[in-house]
């Protein structure tokens, strides 16, 4: 089912499939988000739960027995339960239940939550842990943007600027998309932009650490632009499909990064991962700001 909140600037939709959004509009009817499409990528801006990424043959080990679980986790494929919606708010609820203790064995409470305050669409993900047992998991975001914002500009003609002037790192991939435990500097042009091209993909997605957890996608040729706070996510993810010449760019702030290669984890040792205690809740926000 889909949903819809506004205000005097913003114009918001989301599908209860995964609570993903699908439309960010601003007031002059300017679609911002990526719209999805079978040649590039068919989604919007899915949220990330319990895992962020590959996990190696895609399983894990929790208490010696092994649980299937796939890209990005379930969270995505899920149908949420709206349990409030207002002009310009609206909080979406995922609860454990016999599918995801097939894949995912502790009890749980999922709730997201937008709420528009201005320009600013603001993503709440609250983790509720219901189970007499510490649970371990994963998050992040993983919105595509559309780029150009403005007809008549080129994605070559947009930047991503970080409000640090800082040496971020670049964690080191294998050739099939898995951690490998390596780092290297990542160097931006004066210390805090870089410039967009399609290559930049070539090998899947940037994934970064030390970013100072905020970006701004933009470009000198338009006033449009948009800005993406993560400021409890250490890792920033950067991605359209590789080697294309892909309309968009995907800002992802993640929790924790994908399974090491050749490796598979065992949950409780994964060291990126947060461990919540027995009745204890989870809080992560962060924003989208749009020009």
């Amino acid at each position: 089912m889909i949903y819809e909140i506004k205000n005097d600037a913003l114009t918001i939709k989301i599908d209860s499939l995964g609570g993903q959004v699908i439309s960010i509009k601003k007031n002059d009817g300017t679609e911002y988000l990526w719209q999805g499409d079978e040649r590039y990528w068919n989604r919007c801006a899915p949220n990330l739960f319990p895992f962020v990424g590959r996990l190696t043959e895609e399983r894990y080990i929790y208490d010696g027995k092994s649980y299937d679980m796939t890209i990005h986790g379930f969270l995505s494929n899920a149908q949420l339960s709206c349990k409030y919606v207002s002009g310009d708010k609206i909080i979406f609820t995922l609860t454990a239940g016999a599918d995801t203790k097939k894949i995912y064995p502790f009890d749980f409470s999922f709730n997201l939550t937008y709420g528009l305050q201005a320009n600013t669409l603001v993503i709440e993900y609250q983790v509720v842990n219901d189970d007499n047992k510490d649970m371990y998991f994963g998050l992040g975001g993983h919105p595509g943007f559309r780029v150009p914002l403005e007809a008549g500009l080129d994605f070559t003609d947009f930047y991503l600027e970080f409000d640090d002037a800082k040496l971020p790192m670049k964690e080191i991939f294998s050739d099939t998309c898995f951690v490998t435990g390596n780092k290297e500097p990542f160097s931006l042009k004066k210390g805090r932009i870089l410039p967009l091209n399609h290559g930049l993909f070539d090998k899947d997605a940037v994934v970064l650490s030390g970013t100072g957890r905020a970006v701004t996608l933009k470009s000198d040729k338009t006033d449009r632009a948009v800005r993406v706070e993560y400021p409890q996510m250490p890792y920033l993810g950067l991605w359209h499909r590789p080697k294309t010449d892909a309309p968009y760019i995907c800002i992802e702030p993640w929790l924790s990064l994908p399974a090491k290669d050749n490796e598979v984890i065992e949950l409780t040792r994964k060291e990126d991962f947060i461990r919540l205690k027995s009745k204890d809740t989870y809080v992560n926000t962060w924003s989208i700001i749009i020009y």
